[in-house]
């Protein structure tokens, strides 16, 4: 059976797949990991020094949680600028919808993992007044617009087993959460992501179909009862997902895919009939030592002179500011890369996942202001020879 996956992986990327392509210049804008916890500022950055951590080496040592002070700062920015329709840039925002409840764990004896769903508010220790009203806020304002991403981000699997097994990695993950923060990626790769588990032989890494299929179902859940609505996009945690994950996601009414960077690859549909949408450009100021908007914007160009959209990749640390302000510097790129952009095209648009698939389906998609039309071609392409020339 594996043996047969790997074949097919293999075929997948060398047969002719139609991709989609587009008369006017596109922009998405794609970010991971809101309302997922991390350290808990400063009482949290405290805590951990002074059982000996060193916090600082990297940027994700400084991962916190958006505040609503953020997100309005983040929203004001969206509003300034407008598009070719006269609407705003949206920012599809992949929402962790669970959290580790560190105090019943600590309770239980660290024996097990317990999840807190964000309907049911942070973990204890954790104050973010008025986060839950500002991502609605941002919604109704037509500037946010919530997608799936998971309910921990982290492999459970993987977590449970170095939780009682070896010493180090079961005490680095005490000290995490004794400190209220569920984990530092870059300091213990091992925890995975959240269909993935990186310890397993490589054929095995994926969790199986009924493993994710129940993860998803249940995330979808807690994502309906946050937000009155069932999920239209999915992004994986790190990017880790297989057929398996896009056959539960489109059990669960996911209609597109959100995949990471790594070629100029156009929108197509798999065997699901889920939208395949690859990232294009990394706008990661918080975290890209080399960053520079005259990069994103060269980049942004390859993608309209193909015809395909610019799908711009921005996690949520690069809107934090409590422990460490990345913040004001992300904003202002931004203002300077929306404004660049509108000077160069007057037929831009901006659009989100949702209306994205509308266009390859009907090439228009409905605005408050009317229908928007734009002129959708297709072509055969194979996704290995796109991704080389990336």
């Amino acid at each position: 059976m594996n043996l047969a996956r790997k074949v097919w992986q293999r075929a997948k990327n060398l047969l002719p797949i139609t991709g989609f392509h587009f008369g006017r210049p596109l922009v998405l804008l794609q970010s991971d990991d809101w309302a997922r916890v991390g350290l808990r500022d400063t009482d949290g950055l405290e805590q951990l020094r002074s059982v000996g951590i060193e916090l600082g080496e990297r940027p994700y040592d400084f991962y916190t949680l958006e505040t609503a002070d953020d997100l309005s700062a983040l929203m004001a920015t969206l509003t300034r600028h407008r598009d070719s329709a006269g609407r705003h840039p949206c920012l599809e925002m992949n929402f962790v919808v669970g959290n580790l409840d560190f105090a019943r764990i600590e309770a239980e004896g660290w024996q097990s993992i317990h999840i807190l769903p964000l309907t049911e508010g942070l973990p204890k220790g954790w104050e973010r007044p008025g986060m839950v009203e500002a991502y609605r806020a941002g919604i109704s304002g037509g500037v946010f617009h919530p997608a799936l991403h998971g309910t921990l981000h982290f492999c459970s699997q993987s977590v449970k087993r170095n939780l009682n097994g070896e010493a180090e990695r079961a005490t680095l993950l005490q000290t995490l959460w004794h400190a209220g923060t569920p984990f530092i990626h870059w300091r213990m790769p091992w925890i995975g992501y959240e269909y993935w588990d990186p310890e397993k032989p490589p054929d095995d890494r994926f969790l199986t179909a009924a493993s994710q299929q129940e993860i998803i179902g249940q995330t979808v859940g807690t994502f309906a009862k946050l937000f009155s609505a069932l999920p239209f996009s999915a992004c994986a945690p790190g990017y880790r997902a297989n057929d398996d994950t896009n056959r539960a996601w489109a059990r669960h009414g996911i209609r597109v895919a959100q995949n990471g960077p790594g070629g100029l690859v156009p929108p197509h549909f798999d065997r699901q009939e889920v939208l395949q949408v690859f990232r294009t450009i990394e706008f990661e100021p918080a975290v890209d030592e080399k960053f520079s908007v005259a990069h994103c914007l060269d980049a942004a160009e390859a993608c309209f002179a193909r015809g395909i959209p610019a799908v711009i990749s921005v996690h949520s640390i690069n809107f934090h500011s409590t422990v460490k302000d990345f913040r004001t510097r992300t904003l202002k790129c931004l203002d300077e890369f929306f404004g660049a952009i509108q000077s160069r095209h007057s037929d831009l648009l901006f659009v989100n996942d949702k209306e994205l698939h509308a266009l390859v389906q009907h090439g228009s998609y409905e605005t408050a202001g009317g229908t928007v039309r734009v002129d959708v071609t297709q072509k055969k392409f194979r996704k290995a020879r796109v991704l080389t020339k990336a």
